[in-house]
């Protein structure tokens, strides 16, 4: 949204551009602010935050206009009812570009609805692969796809832990459902079979009759295809059953959060893959970090960082077109090459980054420990 706010009152027949103060450039941003999701959420809007403060410090000009970014951050609740109407608010709003949404299932609800408005949708953390695959110019990812991590995990499951047997669990949502199955074609490659595959929902908390028929499978391993709400009182439930085997997943595992809703029983049994670095080895990740506890006194979840290169890519888009028109921001963000905080921030006609990555962890007395970097 542009808005130009008048400072002074402009005298006679002329105005000078002092007269005027910044052009507000309004960037949407919808996540889970709200619920058992909101710490993901949360952690976006902050990352979006800290870089819209560091762009408004230069007091950037783009096309001989002074902007100041503003954020229009909604709660969808990562219900995609509720993200429609969010985007149409967006859309009639007429911001600019949307950073999100949160989830697979939100962002691929309201997809089309922005590539109508020619509104870039750039999601710091949807990992559905179809999001990126509906046909829009408008749709951009900024970590590696479910494609990348379900099959890095599979892999290292049979390379690495040498599992013979694995058991799967999703929790029936875009995102869970998407990985648990590239997950079990990417084992079912390696010639390890699935012993039995379980569903819940998203909304669950008790595991005991999946995990009673698991146990009895036998299986070397458990993959999860959900996020850490449900991730960590299933590692509880787990020790409950005397399944002294990993529990392995996506990013929706691989959260700082785990380590609350797990508590003791996190300690060496999860397995998880990020769509990227850890932070630590980020090019830009150990100042980011810094930057980030110093303006919030939290430390990072999961999706601050790739939040914050999302904003950084509707800047760069800005410059490289000279324009805050959305449409032309679309045109930009398919142009755009820089070194962000992540890593090299391009993209393909997809809108998927050229050069994912992801790193498969585990947790081990309160930190966050790189098991394997996978790249492509």
């Amino acid at each position: 949204m542009q808005k130009p706010l008048l400072v002074v009152a402009c005298l006679l027949s002329s105005c000078s551009a002092a007269a005027f103060a910044e052009t507000t450039i309004t960037i949407g941003y919808s996540g889970a602010l709200t619920g058992a999701q909101a710490h993901f959420g949360k952690d976006s809007q902050r990352g979006i935050q800290l870089a819209m403060a560091e762009i408004n410090a230069t007091h950037p000009v783009i096309g001989g206009v002074p902007i100041k970014l503003v954020l229009d951050a909604e709660d969808d609740a990562a219900d995609p009812k509720t993200a429609t109407t969010v985007a149409q608010r967006f859309i009639d709003n007429h911001v600019s570009a949307v950073v999100g949404h949160q989830n697979s299932g939100t962002s691929i609800a309201v997809a089309r609805l922005y590539s109508a408005a020619h509104i870039a949708e750039v999601t710091p953390s949807a990992t559905n692969p179809q999001f990126t695959h509906l046909g829009y110019r408008t749709t951009f990812r900024m970590l590696a796809n479910d494609t990348f991590l379900g099959t890095a995990v599979a892999q290292y499951a049979a390379n690495q832990l040498h599992v013979k047997r694995v058991a799967v669990i999703d929790d029936r949502t875009a995102y869970g459902q998407g990985i648990a199955d590239v997950f079990v074609d990417g084992i079912g490659k390696s010639n390890v079979p699935v012993a039995a595959r379980e569903y819940t929902t998203d909304k669950a908390f008790d595991f005991g009759a999946s995990l009673t028929l698991i146990k009895g499978t036998k299986p070397d391993a458990i993959f999860f295809g959900g996020m850490d709400t449900q991730g960590g009182p299933m590692l509880k439930q787990m020790v409950k059953y005397q399944l002294d085997i990993p529990l392995m997943g996506g990013d929706g595992l691989c959260t700082e959060e785990i380590q609350k809703l797990a508590g003791d029983a996190l300690n060496g049994n999860l397995v998880c893959a990020d769509g990227g670095r850890l932070v630590a080895k980020m090019p830009g990740g150990p100042a980011f970090a810094n930057r980030f506890q110093a303006a919030y006194h939290e430390p990072i979840q999961l999706y601050a960082p790739y939040a914050y290169d999302a904003m950084m890519a509707i800047y760069h888009a800005m410059v490289q077109t000279q324009s805050t028109d959305p449409a032309k921001i679309v045109e930009g963000l398919h142009q755009v090459a820089f070194q962000g905080v992540t890593g090299q921030i391009a993209f393909d006609d997809h809108g998927d980054l050229r050069a994912p990555s992801a790193t498969i962890s585990t947790f081990k007395g309160g930190n966050k420990i790189a098991l394997a970097e996978v790249t492509q």
